[in-house]
């Protein structure tokens, strides 16, 4: 099966083509990267011996691009605790930090009792059928996904439900958490305000909260885009699975025209 990553080293990586950006078929999109970082953190707690915490908030910068090419994480507790933990994952390419991410984790208790207050869950992707989100974008990572569209997409607003056949790390357990999260950032080109020929809207960053750990292969975004007048814009999304809504994800983005 063909994988996102190969692991060189102890915390050394080899992106494969199926990390190809949309924005540049050199770089990487930054979606398989969420993921991975995710599986660092899962495995540095292990190692620890704390892994009975759950994930519930990722937090990236993006600083620079990453080409398709070896890549360093380190990964570092900021602030341990027994019952939260506050985790920094570094991701290093050519010598400069490329991506700094935040992780918390907690430990989890029984609160069915006043849970409420979600949004309703999206129809089941069964019979759905497929989007071609390849005559939009370009790029490995686009190529890898199955894009089954709830409704018909529009301009800024679209719920689509996305998933792909790829191992996160070539012939290594990853956990559901770490598969489900290499795919949330797609969410920023599923619901095009413009036409990427003519306008580039990359974000800056990535930040996911989540209230319950995800279930299934399927990954579930509700999403909306705006586009403030001055350069800014932001993408919003909530994040279901199979079995409903688990949390949000937010972007911001840098509006330009494009070049030429």
């Amino acid at each position: 099966m063909i994988s996102y990553f190969e692991r060189v080293g102890a915390l050394r990586f080899r992106p494969t083509e199926a990390t190809g950006g949309a924005w540049a078929l050199d770089e990487q999109h930054i979606s398989p990267m969420t993921g991975l970082i995710v599986h660092a953190v899962e495995e540095s707690a292990r190692a620890r011996g704390a892994g009975d915490m759950v994930i519930s908030r990722v937090s990236m910068d993006i600083l620079g691009v990453l080409k398709i090419e070896d890549f360093d994480l380190r990964v570092e507790v900021v602030r341990p605790g027994r019952t939260i933990e506050l985790v920094e994952v570094v991701v290093t390419a050519r010598g400069r930090p490329a991506v700094r991410a935040r992780v918390w984790r907690m430990t989890g208790q029984d609160t069915s009792a006043v849970a409420g207050g979600e949004p309703a869950a999206l129809p089941d992707p069964g019979p759905v059928p497929t989007w071609p989100l390849t005559d939009t974008w370009a790029g490995g990572y686009i190529r890898s996904i199955e894009v089954r569209p709830v409704a018909t997409p529009r301009p800024g607003r679209t719920t689509a439900w996305i998933s792909t056949g790829l191992e996160l790390v070539a012939g290594e357990p990853c956990s559901t958490l770490a598969r489900y999260l290499a795919l949330v950032d797609t969410a920023n080109g599923i619901a095009m305000r413009q036409s990427p020929k003519e306008w580039l809207f990359p974000n800056l960053d990535l930040t996911i909260h989540l209230y319950r750990q995800p279930r299934g292969g399927w990954v579930g975004l509700d999403t909306g885009v705006i586009f403030g007048a001055h350069g800014q814009g932001l993408t919003s999304t909530t994040l279901h699975d199979i079995s409903g809504p688990v949390g949000r994800a937010e972007q911001i983005l840098t509006v330009r025209p494009a070049p030429g």
